[in-house]
């Protein structure tokens, strides 16, 4: 079952997986479709929607609306079992009425009072703030679209902005000189657009998460090219990135699945991972042409090789590590956001060495996304209020940190620029957000942000 709305946490989670055997992953998609992000219990997921469920409701104006239309994606005790702030239920409504909840226009803002007066924001651990010689800006821009739960950026090679607008089944372009979006819609609906890539000749590439298959955008034409996964189970297509070799590498992570496209044919091929219920997510790839993926669903790190599909797994050394996303720096060094328990990893390919920091905010901190700058990991605490921007200099391991103004919502995925600035999606504000960075001891001229 979903939690409208929640905060995904990996330590309410990890009991119920651990108890039944599921992965992250093997709640249907068009349930988790409907949700800021995933969390069970077994109480919930055996419950049938019952009078008692019903009177969990406290009376009000919106009671009867909230109890005919959310009960055919999720029990009631889901909404019950969260909180948010004014602005943040707004945000989850408008996701709930993209997929098809009938709320009333007119009562759109009856419901949202109704729910963050009898549910407000639940305390989450604070953001802990790093000081350092490093300066940035941060800016936000909400995207036209209410509740479009922008999930992954992407910087075009013409200098553009990108994010996968998931909830609201658009692609979305942003042009930083002009500060003006433009937005695409998908042919399918419900495609639930997740990575995004960008080609030589200036196509987006994305995953529809929801739907099966890998997209291409022609953005001159709007027209979309679908290429379906040739195996069913392969339901979720997820973080996909294009190789040296022209093919296309992408993860499947509830079918616990790596794939491989060739643009030129069509032809799609699909291994499964060798652990079960691994579910590959991040992925990166290497110097030399190999990708790389992070198993969210276990404590291990695959590569591909990219003629065969072979798989080789990394195991990292704590039983506990989830690593979620990943970025690879010159070196070709692996450096992966441990999300359950709030690290930093760095692991060699070569040796197999694993050397891990604990995140800034702490074991419940939820790093996410993550990106590399030279000799500069940068990612986000998701689970800290607010969000943070985090930097850890590789050479002289330490860490810096800044908040993100707006609360970031969850960052799930960032991008670099070439000059080393970043493009943040900051999914449950309906943001996206750049960050200017200013070399070391470099004072910017104006702070900015919203």
């Amino acid at each position: 079952m979903l939690l409208l709305g929640c905060r995904f946490s990996w330590h309410n989670l990890k009991p119920f997986l651990n108890a039944t055997g599921l992965s992250y992953y093997e709640v249907p998609p068009m349930l988790r479709k409907s949700c800021f992000l995933l969390i069970a219990t077994a109480a919930v997921m055996s419950a049938p929607v019952t009078a008692q469920t019903v009177s969990l409701l406290p009376e009000g104006n919106s009671k009867t609306i909230v109890e005919m239309n959310c009960v055919s994606c999720h029990a009631l005790r889901m909404i019950t079992n969260s909180g948010h702030t004014r602005a943040d239920w707004a945000t989850v409504l408008h996701q709930m009425v993209n997929v098809g909840a009938a709320v009333p226009p007119n009562q759109f803002d009856v419901v949202v009072g109704y729910l963050a007066t009898n549910f407000p924001e639940k305390p989450l651990p604070p953001a802990v703030i790093i000081p350092g010689s490093t300066n940035v800006t941060i800016k936000e821009w909400p995207v036209p679209t209410p509740g479009s739960r922008p999930h992954d950026p992407m910087y075009a090679p013409d200098g553009s902005v990108w994010y996968s607008g998931q909830m609201a089944n658009v692609l979305g372009r942003f042009d930083p000189d002009t500060q003006q979006f433009k937005e695409f819609h998908l042919t399918t609906p419900g495609s639930g657009p997740h990575g995004l890539i960008a080609d030589k000749d200036g196509n987006v590439w994305f995953t529809a998460n929801f739907k099966s298959y890998i997209g291409k955008l022609d953005p001159k034409t709007g027209e979309v090219t679908e290429y379906r996964m040739p195996d069913p189970k392969a339901r979720d297509p997820h973080t996909l990135l294009l190789a040296p070799n022209g093919y296309i590498y992408f993860t499947v992570q509830g079918a616990n699945m790596v794939g491989r496209l060739n643009p030129k044919s069509g032809e799609i091929k699909l291994v499964s991972s060798p652990t079960p219920h691994s579910n590959p997510y991040g992925m990166v790839i290497d110097s030399h042409g190999t990708p790389f993926f992070v198993e969210f669903g276990s404590n291990k790190v695959g590569r591909i090789d990219p003629e065969t599909l072979e798989i080789k797994e990394y195991v990292l050394p704590n039983a506990d590590s989830r690593p979620r996303r990943v970025a690879i720096t010159a070196d070709d060094i692996i450096w992966y956001s441990d999300y359950s328990r709030g690290y930093l990893g760095r692991l060699d390919p070569k040796t197999g060495k694993v050397t891990e920091w604990p995140s800034p905010s702490g074991p419940k901190s939820e790093p996410y996304g993550i990106t590399a700058v030279g000799d500069v990991i940068w990612y986000s605490e998701s689970n800290t209020k607010p969000n943070t921007l985090v930097r850890f200099d590789i050479k002289t391991e330490k860490f810096q940190s800044w908040p993100i103004l707006s609360g970031g919502g969850v960052v799930r995925n960032m991008v670099h620029t070439p000059a080393g600035d970043l493009w943040l999606a900051c999914s449950g504000v309906n943001n996206i957000a750049f960050v200017k960075v200013y070399e070391p001891g470099a004072t910017p001229k104006k702070t900015s942000g919203n």
